[in-house]
This record gives C-alpha cells, sequence and structure tokens, in this order.
C-alpha cells in the first residue's frame, strides 16, 4: 500500500457497503447507494482541488470567496459499469466534462479490449478522473490511465468502488504517481478474475443484466 492510495473507511461507507454487496440488493437499490457511496468517494478524491479568491457580495455586504481555479473538470467513465459513478461525481461537480472509454474484458485472457473512447480536449488542461467500480486484475484502470496520457492528460485520479490487493499492487507498480480513491480493498481474486468477497459483476448489478 502507498499513500497514493486511500481507503475511504467512513462508518456510512461501511454501512452502505454492506448493504449494495448484498445478494438481495436490487438493481435500484444497488445505483442508489453506489450513489450515495460515491459522494463519499468523490469527497475524497477531489479534497485537493485548487481555488482561487474571487469578490463576492451576499446580502449582508461584500465580501471575498473562492471558486475553483483552472478549467472543468474531465470524469471519464469505463465502460459500461463506470456510468454508475457518474451521477454521484457529477451531483459533486455539474460543470464537469464527460468523455467515456470503452473496454470489454476477455474472459480467457483476462485483458482488457478497447472498443470506443470520447473524452474531452484539453486534458492536459484539466484534472481528469477515471471512474469504475471495481479494481480487479487492474487490467482495465491500466489501460485506461495509458488512453487517457494519450489524449493529454496530467493530472489524472482514479476512483473506484472495491479493489483487490492483486489490482492495487499491478496499478500502483504501474502509475505510482496516480491517486486511487477506494471504498474497500477485499481479499483476493479468484480463477476467474473477480474480486472475493465483491459484490459480483458491478455491470449486471447496476443495469439489471444479470439476476443474482
Amino acid at each position: 500500500m502507498t499513500d497514493k492510495v486511500t481507503v475511504v473507511d467512513h462508518p456510512l461507507v461501511q454501512h452502505k457497503m454492506t448493504l449494495l454487496r448484498q445478494v438481495g440488493t436490487t438493481s435500484r437499490e444497488f445505483r442508489q447507494l453506489l450513489r450515495e457511496i460515491g459522494w463519499f468517494l468523490g469527497y475524497e478524491a477531489l479534497k485537493d482541488l485548487k481555488l482561487e479568491e474571487v469578490p463576492s457580495e451576499t446580502p449582508m455586504g461584500k465580501t471575498k470567496g473562492k471558486l475553483l481555479a483552472g478549467k472543468k473538470l474531465a470524469l471519464i467513465s469505463i465502460l459500461r459499469a463506470g456510468d454508475g459513478l457518474l451521477a454521484p461525481l457529477l451531483d459533486l461537480v455539474p460543470s464537469a466534462r464527460v468523455g467515456q472509454i470503452g473496454l470489454m474484458r476477455n474472459e480467457e485472457t483476462l485483458m482488457p479490449e478497447k472498443y470506443m473512447m470520447k473524452v474531452p480536449r484539453d486534458l492536459d488542461k484539466r484534472v481528469t478522473v477515471l471512474l469504475d467500480p471495481m479494481l480487479a486484475t487492474a487490467g482495465s484502470a491500466i489501460q485506461a490511465v495509458q488512453e487517457a496520457l494519450e489524449a493529454g492528460a496530467k493530472d489524472i485520479r482514479f476512483i473506484c468502488l472495491v479493489a483487490a490487493p492483486e489490482g492495487i499492487a499491478a496499478f500502483t507498480q504501474a502509475y505510482p504517481d496516480v491517486p486511487v480513491t477506494v471504498a474497500a480493498i477485499d481479499d483476493h481474486l479468484n480463477e476467474r478474475g473477480y474480486i472475493v468477497p465483491g459484490l459480483g459483476d458491478a455491470g449486471d448489478r447496476i443495469f439489471g443484466t444479470k439476476r443474482y
């Protein structure tokens, strides 16, 4: 574990994670819990955003306040499950630009295969936040960072819900300077590359495409 990995273990996050993991949680409940946990993850991941001082006037008089400095953030979802974290991050930063990177895991090699990419312009001038609920083998996350770098991104953060120790190790070895914010680091990966105890397939549970 490095100082670039932050586990958000707030009591409310632990409570909501327990409910979200349960096999009987419906897709509607799963999406709502993911949204609520996402607020905490976003709060932590973005706590060092730069500010600039601006004049302000309240009903009681003139003062000075602070606003976010620079260009708007870029929130990039790693499809498809990453879309589940877009809503809470947009709740926090409604003006953010949104992008998507489509990566599909090859179930034989467990390696990601890119099928689409659409990201905001000027990533070199924006804080770029990559979103994916699961960090399992880290193959998709590592490729997403590489794609963002090739698109010009310089300040990259990664937010996920659940990670495996193997995924954390692989990701931090590949990109030791990219901060990771996560709600839980679980026990291990199984032979199929799924996180244990995990929560199943996040995309299926978000979109209701598979019954558990």
